[in-house]
This record gives C-alpha cells, sequence and structure tokens, in this order.
C-alpha cells in the first residue's frame, strides 16, 4: 500500500506539469490580454498615460514598458517557468482586474463555494445511497418505475433551465416570492441567535442547493441501483441466502459493500465540489463563488487568477483520484496495492 501510494505522488508531477503547461501555452498564446485591455482603456477611458496613444496609433515605448510591466517581455517558456515556481508556493501574483493577490481573491470566493460543495455532496450521497437500494430490492415494482422516470426526467432538465423556472416560480413577483435570490444570509443576519442564523442560510440555500445537487443526485441513485442487482444476483448471496441467513443479513452483510465499490471510485470527486463552483448556478442566483470568478477572469482575460484556478483544479482533481483508490481496500479488503 505505502508503495503503490509513493509511486501514484511520483506520477502526479509530470500529469500535473502536463496540465499546467498545456493550459498556460493556450491561455497566453490566445488573442487578446491584459495588454490589449489596458491600452484599449487609455484610447477610450482615459488614463495618466492616454497623451501617448493616439484613435489610430500606440507609441510603441509604450507597448514595451506594459510588456515589462506584465511580465510579457519574456519568452513564453521562461514565463512559464517563473510561473510555475511561484505556483507550487501558492503565490500567483496580482490580478489585472482587482489589483490584488490572486490567492486573495480565490480565498474570498470560497465560502459560497464550499457551502454548496459540501451540502451538495452529503445531499447526494447521503440519500442517493440508500434510495438506490431500496429501488434495488423493490425492482420492478410500481413504486421502482415511477421513481426511475421522475429522476430521469429530472436528470434531463438542464441546470439552466432548472435554476431559471425555480427563480421565475419561486422568487419573483409573478407567481410566488418564497425563497430570496442573491448572496447567501439576509442584511440582518448578524444580529439573529444561532438557531435564526440557521435558519436564515437555509432559506437562501433552498433554491440553488437544488441545483447544485439535483443532477449529481440522480446519477448516484441510478448507478448504486444497478451496483447493488448485480451484487443481487452474485453467486455468493445466492450461497448466503442457502445457509439460511435472512434477507437484511444478506443484504446489508454481504450484497451492500461490495455495491458501494462503483460508489466509492467517485468520492474523490468531492474536492472538486468543494471548489468547484458552478457558473450556472452561481450566475442565475447572483451567487458570488468559485464558478462565476473563473468565468469572469476567462472573459475579462485576468490570465493570473484563471491560471490559479486551472492549477488548484488540476491539483484537486489528481488527489481526489489517489484518494479514492486508496479508500477502496476499505470498502473490499480483497482489494489490495502490494504488487
Amino acid at each position: 500500500m505505502f508503495k503503490y501510494f509513493i509511486r501514484r505522488l511520483v506520477l502526479m508531477i509530470p500529469t500535473l506539469f502536463g496540465i499546467t503547461l498545456i493550459c498556460f501555452l493556450i491561455v497566453n498564446l490566445a488573442p487578446g490580454g491584459p495588454i490589449e485591455r489596458k491600452l484599449s482603456q487609455m484610447r477610450f477611458g482615459g488614463g495618466s498615460l492616454s497623451e501617448n496613444v493616439t484613435s489610430h496609433s500606440v507609441n510603441q515605448e509604450l507597448v514595451e514598458a506594459l510588456k515589462k510591466q506584465y511580465g510579457f517581455d519574456k519568452p513564453v517558456g521562461t514565463r512559464y517557468w517563473l510561473w510555475l515556481k511561484n505556483a507550487v508556493t501558492l503565490n500567483f501574483g496580482d490580478s489585472f482586474i482587482y489589483e490584488e493577490s490572486v490567492l486573495d481573491i480565490i480565498i474570498s470566493k470560497l465560502p459560497v463555494s464550499i457551502q454548496f460543495g459540501i451540502l451538495s455532496f452529503l445531499l447526494a450521497y447521503l440519500i442517493s445511497i440508500p434510495l438506490g437500494v431500496y429501488k434495488a430490492v423493490r425492482d420492478g415494482s410500481r413504486w421502482d418505475g415511477l421513481t426511475s422516470f421522475a429522476l430521469i426526467v429530472m436528470y434531463a432538465v438542464p441546470p439552466l433551465v432548472l435554476g431559471i423556472l425555480l427563480k421565475t416560480y419561486f422568487s419573483g413577483s409573478v407567481f410566488v416570492d418564497w425563497f430570496p435570490v442573491g448572496d447567501i444570509y439576509s442584511d440582518d443576519y448578524y444580529n439573529k441567535n444561532l438557531w435564526g442564523k440557521f435558519l436564515d442560510r437555509a432559506h437562501h440555500f433552498v433554491l440553488p442547493l437544488i441545483c447544485y445537487a439535483l443532477g449529481n443526485f440522480t446519477m448516484l441513485t441510478l448507478l448504486m441501483k444497478n451496483s447493488m442487482m448485480d451484487c443481487i444476483k452474485s453467486d455468493y448471496v445466492r450461497t448466503a441466502r442457502a445457509k439460511g441467513l435472512s434477507d437484511k443479513v444478506v443484504l446489508l452483510k454481504h450484497a451492500f459493500k461490495n455495491a458501494l465499490i462503483p460508489i466509492v471510485t467517485g468520492l474523490g470527486s468531492f474536492l472538486q465540489w468543494f471548489l468547484g463552483g458552478s457558473l450556472i448556478v452561481e450566475k442565475i442566483f447572483n451567487l458570488d463563488g468559485i464558478g462565476l470568478l473563473g468565468y469572469e477572469s476567462a472573459v475579462q482575460r485576468d490570465i493570473h487568477v484563471l491560471l490559479a484556478l486551472i492549477f488548484i483544479q488540476s491539483v484537486l482533481s489528481v488527489v481526489g483520484r489517489l484518494m479514492s483508490d486508496m479508500s477502496l481496500p476499505l470498502v473490499d479488503p480483497r482489494i489490495t496495492f502490494d504488487k
């Protein structure tokens, strides 16, 4: 186990290197950038150096000065190595748009994404696993058919459409105004007691949380059901029943643990659930999280923020996959990594 763990850690290095190199080249070689954005502001919005800029031409000395200021006077390869060396220590530089530390900006956006990530993860797994088991036990019944139809319909609805429908019907003046939209708590949040704060946040979380968790909830439920049905039909389950064991013991002790293996392989994605955010949900419900930050950084070509988010997501992805593999022996002791 220890050798496998070390080997996977070593393999993570070239994986991260390849991901960051490709993303760095794409971001830096794409047309447009902070220099073009600054020059556009100086042309049309004025600025301290506007006397060096006309509507038809740009002083080449000014362009070179901006390149030196933003670090674009060096070759792409040199810039990548400098960026990678700083990224290892979580020094991602300053944002071109916000003009403050990139790490501070990301940390300021984390609370929204982390809270929704944790809650959607817990709801999806805590509900979908027992629901999937029960559907497998009642396979072929009317209840199983109705719930499967409902799950497929929910999965087929795009998050964008679902968010718009929820906001229109339950948070507006057209139908009912039951749930607030925008931010994750009310203006008088800090004047309430502990229980009042909990209810206030829960009130704000209802609609966005439905959009966050619905797709994963449906997928996990059907995956759990299919995995459980495969285990129920296995020879070792029939043998356990032939020995006279009760259905409860057979299902929970023998079939359930093996049915969890496909579910456990996806547990590593929970790190990305915590920090990934959802652009569509955050945009619809006016939530200031990581997803919206990534979108705005891409649109406004805030390269330092965009590369920092890519780097963090890449690290979380490979670490999550490692955690998924390492958790498999906890579910099935037959799985070992000694070879």
